[in-house]
């Protein structure tokens, strides 16, 4: 494993991390003040700020008390300091299944997460989150 792959790989543990404690800032602590984010419902938001906003919603409200686990499919550096990473998300330990959702049979909801990733100053940073809903396996 490169030192790259090792700095994002860390990245994924600590967005894991701060999802499973419900910390907003920490999750969004690694977001580009410009990043773009896209929600599992399809809603386009911009920005640090309201990238942290929405998941402070998320964690006090549906999510609350959840369990993340980010498992990469896929990662690839477009250049040296440009990486797009698939990863599927596991989701467990919500309290009501959103509407229209599958969940697996042990009840895990499943996203496709597809981050974008600049690294800038030596640190790997998002620039994009795009996050859908997918099929129960």
């Amino acid at each position: 494993m490169t030192a790259d792959e090792a700095a994002i790989q860390q990245l994924a543990s600590e967005l894991c991390d701060a999802w499973n404690r419900g910390d907003a800032d920490v999750f969004g602590a690694r977001y580009r003040a410009d990043g773009t984010f896209t929600n599992v419902n399809g809603t386009f938001h911009v920005g640090r700020e309201e990238f942290i906003r929405r998941h402070a919603e998320v964690f006090a409200g549906p999510f609350k008390g959840t369990t993340l686990n980010l498992t990469p499919r896929l990662l690839r550096f477009v250049r040296p300091d440009v990486a797009v990473i698939d990863v599927d998300v596991g989701l467990s330990g919500y309290r009501m299944k959103p509407p229209g959702v599958s969940a697996d049979p042990d009840g895990t909801l499943h996203t496709c997460l597809l981050l974008v990733l600049v690294k800038e100053a030596g640190s790997w940073w998002i620039a994009a989150y795009h996050n859908v809903w997918s099929a129960a396996a």
